[in-house]
């Protein structure tokens, strides 16, 4: 039967993922059109003049997780886009006399460490090559579709033979490595292997960036292993930055888009999927007009997806329950600033550019600390002692500030979505902010004087402004029930919606979030695959 659809797929949202996946199907020979709300494609990943003459990545601020096949396929690098390794990987201000550096090398972070703790330095390899261990089988994954538990399709039953395949090829002490990590709480495995604070706590961030939780909830292990995975310019575990900012990723990507013969609409919101009995078939626009397509590819999260667009009548039951249920809410509060001048650190004093200002600067002195944040989010809605994670990107790439001057992005945690009765985030953003202001300030006291501007966003503002149900920068928690074969809900892991001819492309689907590409990389070989059997 002839194919009169004016599209074979319609992509609902531009972000980073939506745009890969376009790529993909748009290479293959397919006609695409991406649909995005915003008036600038890329999502959370863009770069804004939040401030005149200051420049800074929007929301998605760093860069390790984007796949060097993403990068390669897309022909980023030919677009322009160049990502710059920090020359120190953290800092850690831990008093006014203390601090901690994770250096680039192994011998120079042993080096470092030994000031805290011998025994820890000696342990160091030893972890490393855990998480290598472990990182391994997790690599392994990232390319390859979950199999689709209970779904009988050959191809998942062919998948979970890959998976034990390499789980035994891999060994006995990465599997349990792997397991662990899956399993444990941050705390507890760190705990095990070292003694020291600093060390516990520069390891133990990377399991409380973007989540909501304990550092010793079952299951937060999960977190160093998530954000070790990534390579910068074939380094792996090192973060970088891109010139321009995150948003250079994501207009390289819509050129590559454009390119491929992908159209791209901005300011185009999709009010709801338009589906029958034969499935997905377009889209409505928020303006009621049509778009019809042979399928339609949603780069939102699944909560978003499935209970504002898909009319809840074409879901069973239980699948729509357990969406109900899927954790949203990553506790994230988002600042970029303005700064007439770099830190002045008490415990490493200097104005003057040095190493440190160049890396991932982390204020969570300890894992006691971090508990205590979010323990304060439960119960008062925002912490009284965050945690805070500051890059200083002007100090790699002077095009984002004036000469002499500097922007600063600030990642904070934990500031609840669902505030106390009595609360609202439109009202308690800029007390807020003041205080993460101040937070850094008693280790920079130089800090608050230096700020000529801000741009502040809450998880509310994350929600409204990015589509981030709850503010979650993950599009969902990333916990043992909601990753792999259970992202978003088992027997769905594959891509595909429960609807013939509806897919997801985002962080919603494996694996998971971070401006990696790999959801809307897999997602699109599996529309693909759908594509060329399909008669319409």
């Amino acid at each position: 039967m002839p194919n009169h659809k004016p599209y074979d797929a319609i992509i609902v949202g531009g972000g980073h993922n939506g745009l890969t996946c376009a790529c993909y199907l748009a290479g293959a020979g397919y006609r695409v059109r991406v649909l995005e709300r915003r008036a600038v494609v890329g999502g959370a990943a863009i770069t804004e003049e939040f401030f005149p003459d200051f420049r800074n990545s929007a929301a998605a601020y760093t860069v390790s997780l984007l796949h060097p096949k993403v990068i390669r396929d897309l022909r980023l690098a030919e677009h322009g886009l160049k990502i710059v390794e920090r020359p120190l990987a953290n800092f850690l201000p831990l008093s006014d006399a203390t601090y901690f550096k994770v250096e680039n090398s192994l011998a120079a972070t042993q080096s470092e460490l030994v000031r805290f703790s011998a025994r820890d330095a000696q342990r160091l390899p030893d972890y490393h090559a855990m998480l290598e261990r472990a990182g391994g089988v997790m690599r392994g994954l990232l390319l390859e579709t979950p199999p689709d538990v209970g779904g009988g399709a050959v191809h998942a039953a062919l998948a979970g033979l890959r998976l034990g395949y390499r789980m035994r090829k891999a060994g006995i002490s990465a599997r349990r490595d792997f397991f662990d990590l899956l399993t444990k709480s941050a705390g507890e495995l760190l705990d095990a292997w070292f003694e020291s604070d600093a060390i516990k706590a520069a390891f133990g961030f990377d399991a409380a960036v973007g989540n909501y939780a304990s550092p010793y909830a079952p299951g937060s292990a999960y977190g160093l292993l998530h954000h070790v995975v990534g390579e910068v310019n074939g380094r792996r575990g090192a973060w970088g930055h891109a010139v321009g900012g995150m948003g250079a990723i994501t207009q390289a990507m819509a050129k590559e888009a454009e390119r491929r013969g992908v159209e791209i609409s901005t300011e185009c919101e999709v009010h709801k999927i338009c589906i029958d009995q034969r499935g997905a078939q377009g889209v409505q626009l928020t303006d009621r007009s049509m778009v019809d397509a042979r399928c339609v590819v949603a780069n939102v999260d699944p909560r978003l997806l499935f209970l504002k667009l898909v009319d809840a009548a074409v879901l069973d039951a239980d699948f729509l329950r357990r969406i109900r249920s899927y954790k949203c809410g990553s506790a994230t509060f988002r600042m970029n600033v303005a700064l007439s001048e770099l830190p002045d650190f008490t415990c490493l004093p200097g104005r003057e550019l040095q190493p440190h200002h160049q890396s991932g600067i982390i204020i969570a002195p300890s894992l006691a600390y971090m508990e205590q944040a979010y323990f304060d989010a439960r119960t008062y809605g925002c912490s009284r002692a965050p945690i805070v994670e500051m890059l200083i990107p002007s100090t790699v790439d002077p095009t984002l500030a004036p000469p002499g001057m500097h922007v600063a992005s600030l990642f904070c945690q934990h500031f609840a979505y669902d505030l106390p009765p009595g609360l609202h985030w439109d009202e308690i953003k800029e007390p807020a902010a003041d205080h993460v202001i101040d937070t850094v300030t008693r280790f920079a006291p130089n800090f608050k004087a230096a700020v000529l501007g801000r741009k502040v966003l809450s998880p509310l503002d994350l929600e409204r402004d990015f589509g981030l149900t709850g503010g979650d920068i993950f599009h969902g928690a990333l916990t043992l029930d909601q990753i792999w074969v259970a992202r978003p809900v088992l027997g769905h892991a594959s891509y595909r919606a429960p609807v013939r001819g509806l897919y997801l492309c985002g962080a919603g689907a494996h694996p998971g979030g971070g401006v990696s590409g790999l959801p809307g990389h897999n997602a699109a070989r599996e529309i693909l695959r759908d594509l060329r059997w399909r008669r319409d």
